[in-house]
């Protein structure tokens, strides 16, 4: 049982929740948003969350025995990568999918950053 509370563990109330499945070696997201925060979770497994923002470029350990999680604020590129097999990390979000909050070019990303104060 891992339970979640929505006014503890999640600075904010989710609109959407959706579950990623890897195995190890796996990468996904390679990505920022405009707009959205995200709060990842592990559910099964050890993820690797690299995240870049205007100020940090650094790296977190997801790992379901530990039950912490990462913020994923605007403007933040993350990269994600499952360290164990049968990985399941969980995203809570505060909107609903928009395909135009998405940053999915590196290089677009590092412009839109470097213009904000």
């Amino acid at each position: 049982l891992i339970p979640f509370s929505f006014k503890k563990n999640i600075p904010f109330k989710p609109k959407r929740i959706f579950l990623v499945y890897g195995k190890k070696g796996y990468i996904r997201a390679k990505h920022a948003h405009r707009k959205c925060s995200q709060y990842l979770v592990a559910v099964s497994g050890k993820i690797e969350v690299t995240f870049e923002n205007k100020k940090i470029k650094s790296k977190i350990i997801l790992n379901n025995k530990k039950k912490l999680g990462f913020l994923s604020k605007p403007l933040t590129w993350n990269k994600i990568k499952f360290l164990t097999n049968k990985c399941i990390l969980m995203v809570f979000c505060d909107m609903e999918y928009k395909y135009s909050d998405y940053i999915v070019k590196y290089k677009n990303f590092q412009k839109i950053i470097k213009l904000r104060k």
